[in-house]
């Protein structure tokens, strides 16, 4: 009687998987943050399936679910996430916010997912990149189901996703023979400080790379640096020991602005949204593209230059701010951050100043500075307005 059972049940199983491919439902996943003394994460849930697993109508009556339902759903998914220690102590489990969100996907098309924060805190002293992650939301009814489970960012392993890209774990899923939710076991390499501070050096060179309005900037400082001030204009090439300290007085005065509020902004001493500072950094560029094109502030480059490498800093401090890092982390992420900035900012002054520098001795630079800044003029006032609008044009998608 026994196997007859346990038969009817896999036959069952196996009727649902043809279903589920030839209707596929979207699958949940589940994004890990792995910190210093806990771990973050947030639940990408599909509501059809969730309406499937608790009998409510949570996907045909979405509007206004988390103030409806917010505690019951809080309690079934505490109920329904259990990580434990490898000897069975449990783990603090937290659920926070909570928002329902429109979404598409290339097999399931367009469906409704609710996005839960959480967060997951071991007993005191124990390793928490060891553990059996016991998750069977929906899964412990809808038997179809499956839980994609990712690291997005682990500092220790040098794992930190600006983006959506994710290191998947493993698949948690029923397995068919026992009719049982095994617990998950989430076992992680042991890191480094070392790799932290690697890839933290990265991703500063990174976000110098792909930040192409910060490259512009330098690039406009630049244009005219190695000139002289004649009249009102700008005049003839300065010479050699003359640019090179004027460059390294103007690039110094940019990193100990930028250094400055790097580290105020990412301690939360400064805090300023993320659009006006973005609108003030196309600002910088487009006054230094004036200056570019005619001198607007002679002699005071060193202290102007300063003074945008604060707006700079405030921009390059979200980065840092958003991974939540425990105090050590935080310096060593300050310092690894700021060195690749000025590597890749090196790199550049290295490439472009020594062709400037050549070109400067020409007759046909005053034309070529000339054009650069009015390039650099169009550019910040398309980015201004991108930023303005929260929409792209024609000019900024050439850009990217």
């Amino acid at each position: 009687m026994q196997n007859i059972k346990r038969l009817i049940f896999i036959l069952s199983i196996l009727t649902l998987g043809r279903n589920s491919f030839s209707h596929p439902m979207p699958n949940t996943l589940v994004v890990l943050n792995i910190h210093e003394k806990h771990i973050s994460g947030e639940i990408q849930l599909p509501l059809s399936e969730l309406q499937s697993a608790i009998g409510m109508a949570v996907n045909d009556n979405s509007e206004r679910l988390i103030e409806r339902l917010g505690d019951s759903l809080t309690l079934y998914l505490q109920k329904h996430i259990r990580p434990k220690t490898f000897d069975g102590k449990l783990w603090k489990v937290l659920i926070g916010n909570m928002k329902v969100v429109e979404t598409t996907n290339e097999l399931s098309g367009d469906y409704k997912e609710l996005i839960v924060e959480f967060s997951m805190t071991p007993p005191p002293f124990y390793d928490l990149r060891n553990f059996y992650f016991n998750y069977d939301v929906v899964l412990h009814q809808v038997a179809s189901h499956k839980i994609l489970v990712s690291i997005k960012q682990d500092w220790q392993q040098g794992i930190i996703s600006e983006d959506s890209t994710y290191q998947e774990v493993g698949v948690i899923s029923l397995d068919v023979p026992t009719g049982k939710v095994f617990p998950f076991q989430i076992s992680l390499q042991q890191g480094s400080v070392w790799n932290g501070f690697k890839n933290m050096v990265t991703l500063g060179i990174k976000h110098i790379a792909d930040g192409t309005d910060h490259i512009l900037f330098l690039l406009t400082l630049l244009l005219p640096a190695m000139l002289l001030v004649e009249d009102k204009k700008w005049g003839k090439f300065s010479g050699n020991k003359s640019s090179l300290i004027n460059l390294l007085k103007i690039v110094t005065a940019f990193t100990i602005g930028h250094s400055l509020t790097l580290v105020l902004g990412t301690i939360q001493w400064l805090n300023f949204p993320s659009k006006p500072i973005e609108i003030l950094i196309a600002i910088t560029i487009l006054i230094s593209a004036f200056h570019a094109y005619k001198p607007i502030y002679p002699k005071k480059e060193i202290l102007i230059a300063g003074g945008f490498g604060l707006i700079h800093g405030l921009a390059f401090a979200e980065t840092l701010t958003n991974l939540q890092l425990s105090v050590k982390q935080l310096v060593i992420s300050i310092l690894g951050f700021n060195i690749g900035i000025e590597l890749m900012q090196l790199f550049i002054i290295l490439l472009v100043f020594p062709i400037l520098i050549l070109l400067s001795k020409t007759p046909y630079y005053q034309r070529i500075r000339q054009i650069g800044a009015i390039i650099m003029m169009i550019l910040a006032l398309a980015w201004m307005i991108e930023r303005f609008q929260d929409k792209a044009n024609f000019i900024t998608q050439l850009i990217n």
